[in-house]
């Protein structure tokens, strides 16, 4: 295994735990500036939206600079942003550090992910993106549980210095471990990578990501309160209850990257018709204990089983020009995340009730299942009219 994947999963596991850890910590945060649980999730939603900012605009604006160099400084910023939050002393300062953050993410991903898949041969590529997201997934199982312990113990903006030292280890392993390879990029243009996007199958994918992740955070983001307020755990073992979460994120990356080698579509349509199954079950039975427990676990493991398959797919699609598909379709996901917050928080604000984004989350993965299943079968249609076409499964 190049010991380059190890350095882009470091520096995946700083980024990973200051978009996670917050969900954990939303109520303290809330509390902290005096605002409401729905004002204080935009700090989840503004982070994601501000996420496809920085995927498209920087993966736009270094398109043709040297990738380790880039990746240098989106951790730079990463490593500002978060110092910031840390010292907020007002909800706007607070966002605007998370806003400052978010645009290395998209970007850092994005290349991230081309930057994995070319130091593989063609046949590993799903599963050295898989091992960049190990960082990702680490960052749940380790990260956001004791990030969380941290924030509750110590004050949220203990969580968030903390994030920025690990912002400063990662930059280290990015400049020490990843290579200085010849930039794959060259003799390609902003015009070709842009050309990526008038593929029908591109923009299946993006739908497929932000409703397919959408569904999963629908549910997710308002966790502390449903675990809490639903399902009568004490606030002091939610950390240990997301540990679980970031278990099953951990287990359904490995798994899902391995399977995408084989069929990425095949994979994407399992997992997302077993994360369907699993919200509507998580729905009914939301006030039981042991039941919650499982639904974590297993939500975790199915909604997050798609990423790789997801990122490999568009990447497939853009063809010989990735880098910009690959960093908006970084920021599709986020699109979800941000999607899935907002509908929560709706149902929330509507009066429905803590179950009410379990509902939401599992309403946006059915139509990302409709969705995977419309690109399947048009991608074999394309398949068998122009045998030169190769579909992703």
């Amino acid at each position: 295994m190049p010991l380059g994947l190890i350095a882009l999963a470091i520096g995946a596991f700083g980024i990973g735990l200051t978009e996670f850890v917050i969900m954990g910590l939303l109520p303290d945060v809330a509390a902290d500036f005096a605002v409401s649980e729905a004002a204080a999730g935009w700090l989840i939603s503004g982070y994601a939206l501000s996420v496809v900012v920085g995927a498209l605009g920087l993966t736009a604006a270094t398109i043709r600079l040297p990738r380790k160099p880039v990746l240098v400084g989106l951790l730079v910023l990463f490593i500002v942003g978060n110092s910031l939050t840390a010292i907020a002393s007002t909800y706007e300062v607070a966002m605007l550090g998370r806003v400052i953050a978010a645009l290395c993410h998209g970007a850092f991903f994005g290349i991230g992910s081309v930057v994995a898949a070319d130091m593989v041969p063609a046949n590993k590529q799903a599963g050295a993106i898989a091992i960049m997201f190990t960082g990702l997934t680490a960052a749940n199982v380790l990260g956001v549980p004791f990030g969380t312990l941290l924030g509750q113990h110590s004050g949220w903006r203990s969580t968030f210095w903390a994030i920025s030292g690990i912002g400063v280890l990662a930059l280290v392993g990015i400049l020490a471990l990843v290579p200085a390879i010849r930039h794959v990029a060259e003799g390609i243009s902003l015009r070709q990578e842009i050309g990526a996007f008038t593929s029908l199958q591109v923009w299946l994918s993006l739908g497929v990501t932000i409703l397919g992740y959408g569904g999963m955070f629908g549910a997710f983001t308002y966790i502390a309160y449903t675990l809490t307020e639903i399902t009568g755990f004490n606030a002091t073992t939610v950390p240990w209850l997301l540990m679980l979460f970031g278990v099953g994120l951990f287990a359904g990356n490995w798994i899902g990257g391995r399977m995408a080698d084989k069929s990425i579509d095949r994979t994407l349509l399992f997992f997302i018709s077993a994360l369907l199954v699993v919200l509507v079950l998580f729905g009914f039975f939301a006030g039981n204990q042991v039941a919650t427990v499982l639904a974590l676990l297993f939500m975790g493991g199915f909604g997050f089983g798609t990423v790789p398959g997801l990122q490999s797919r568009i990447m497939h699609y853009a063809g010989d020009a990735p880098t910009l598909a690959s960093g908006a379709n970084i920021g599709a996901f986020n699109v979800g995340n941000a999607l899935g917050a907002w509908a929560g928080g709706l149902g929330i604000a509507a009066g429905l009730g803590y179950t009410s984004p379990i509902w939401i989350g599992a309403l946006i993965t059915l139509v990302a299942l409709l969705v995977i299943v419309l690109a399947m079968i048009l991608a074999k249609k394309a398949s068998v009219a122009s045998p030169q076409l190769v579909a992703a499964g």
